[in-house]
């Protein structure tokens, strides 16, 4: 169940008009022309930093920066016109706290939106910002990311038509422009496309994306990739399983359920996976238990965890990474009609347990216990994380600054919080307190799929997925707050956001087995 929010400003923004992003390029020497970017920690550093711009210029720029009494604060910007042969010189704060690769792909990230409509190429002047290569890297993923657009629908505006300058590159200034090119190549490239491919999917319609397109964008976004595997369940493999959730949900809509299974094995990877199970409603609209009409367009984006999930091992396979991973993407589409579920229905689930659907608005949690049951059946994993657009709840209680992070597994939870804060995308860890098994006992199944009444949804809901896992350690992740932005980061346009991808593709490079330490309540 996910609370249904009405997003206002995202009603005028979910075809944004913003621009698409530049081309990404490395350089020794800065472009003739054009805009240039000076990221500045103090005024002292315009000399080192600044040392394509003539005299004139870089006294002209030292004179502006003291009359607005620049503090170089990360976040701080000053845009310049006029001055020598640039069009526009941005001077961008880089002072503050935080991890390193997270700091320069939001210098990135605002660069490029500040120079959109820039007609003409973009020059960031990286020299000196971290460790070479790598660091010049990092600002040119933040350039993508923050760069992104989707406008696939949207007739062209002949008053405001699209000028070739926009389109120029964008070009990270570094003193080792095939090295720095060669780990965008590597890494940074493959992430971007990934997160890409996530938003996408999460904002195109519904009547676009659902089970059987989601499969075939991925089977595309795959193809040629070495080391990948791809299985599509339909309904009659389904049913073999007995994976009777997840068919439960998808019994009322004529587009049937899938559960897309994609596993990728990096060079020298021997190890049992770490799975990811992705909720993938591809439209939520509540079933018999119908939600609310204000605002129900966005339930189109309930498939951020399947997306997520994906592009992660998008991302790793991209890139080659030496490790081995699965994504399982539980998707079916939450639709009333006669043949619906009903709440009160009793469904039995592919490890045998039996639920009773008090609400069929509460769906992403049993599709997801087809998932985790099977991730555990068939891989063995080393660990088990799901990640879904669960419960309005989480956002009641972190915003939109955290997910939510639940795990029995202390040595897991850390990992995924350290990866969160290396990517740039945070939990905060909730209880699973030993009470919500009991709060969850079903006066005629094994266990009910909500507690009439409220109470901590997100640990409740957390507690139903965990409960259908045997003793593989297990973490899920509710994102339900951070997955729409109302209003841009660096990073992230207002959207849709593909939130997980960062932080996921960052946990499984990083991954060290843990216990399976669960309390089995």
């Amino acid at each position: 169940m996910r609370r249904l929010l009405t997003f206002a400003l995202l009603a005028a923004s979910a075809l944004s008009a913003a621009p698409a992003a530049r081309p990404i390029q490395f350089a020794e020497q800065a472009p003739a022309g054009g805009a240039l970017v000076l990221p500045l920690g103090s005024a002292d550093e315009l000399a080192t930093r600044g040392t394509m711009l003539d005299g004139a210029t870089r006294e002209a720029v030292s004179r502006a920066l003291a009359s607005a009494d620049f503090r170089y604060r990360a976040g701080d910007t000053l845009a310049l016109r006029g001055l020598g042969p640039w069009t526009q010189i941005l001077i961008l704060g880089t002072t503050g706290e935080g991890d390193q690769a997270v700091r320069l792909q939001t210098l990135g990230g605002t660069a490029a939106q500040e120079t959109a409509r820039e007609n003409g190429p973009v020059a960031i002047a990286a020299t000196g910002l971290g460790t070479g290569a790598a660091a010049a890297a990092q600002i040119g993923v933040g350039a993508r990311l923050g760069g992104y657009r989707f406008d696939r629908y949207r007739s062209a505006d002949p008053e405001h038509p699209r000028r070739p300058g926009e389109d120029a590159p964008l070009t990270i200034l570094t003193d080792d422009a095939a090295a720095a090119r060669a780990a965008w190549q590597r890494d940074g490239e493959a992430m971007a496309e990934a997160v890409y491919f996530a938003r996408d999917l999460i904002t195109e319609p519904a009547n676009i994306i659902y089970p059987e397109s989601f499969v075939e964008r991925t089977r595309e976004a795959f193809r040629g990739i070495d080391g990948v595997r791809i299985e599509a369940l339909d309904v009659p493999a389904m049913e073999q399983l007995g994976m009777n959730a997840i068919l439960s949900v998808g019994r009322g809509s004529a587009r049937p359920p899938r559960m897309l299974i994609v596993e990728y094995r990096g060079p020298g990877s021997q190890d049992a996976p770490v799975v990811l199970a992705g909720k993938g409603i591809t439209f939520d609209s509540g079933g018999i238990s119908l939600k609310p009409g204000s605002g129900m367009w966005a339930m189109k984006g309930d498939m951020g965890g399947a997306a997520a999930a994906v592009a992660t091992v998008l991302s790793l396979a991209k890139s080659r990474a030496p490790v081995h991973a699965v994504a399982i993407a539980a998707l079916a589409e939450n639709m009333p009609s006669g043949t619906a579920s009903r709440p009160g229905d009793v469904v039995r689930a592919m490890n045998g347990r039996t639920i009773e659907i008090l609400n069929t608005d509460a769906e992403g949690r049993l599709v997801l216990a087809d998932a985790v049951a099977l991730a555990e059946q068939r891989f063995r994993p080393a660990a088990i994380v799901d990640i879904a657009t669960l419960t309005g709840a989480v956002s009641t209680a972190l915003g939109d600054e955290y997910a939510g992070l639940f795990s029995r597994s202390d040595a897991l939870a850390d990992q995924l919080l350290s990866a969160g804060r290396a990517a740039g995308e945070e939990l905060w860890r909730l209880p699973l307190h030993k009470n919500y098994a009991e709060d969850m006992q079903s006066d005629i199944a094994d266990i009910k799929n909500v507690v009439e009444g409220g109470g901590p949804g997100a640990g409740l809901g957390a507690h139903f997925i965990g409960s259908f896992i045997a003793d593989t350690p297990w973490a899920h992740l509710d994102i339900a707050g951070v997955d729409v932005r109302s209003s841009a980061t660096p990073t992230v346009p207002e959207g849709m956001a593909g939130f997980g991808i960062r932080l996921l593709d960052r946990f499984i490079r990083d991954f060290r087995p843990v216990a399976d330490t669960s309390r089995r309540d």
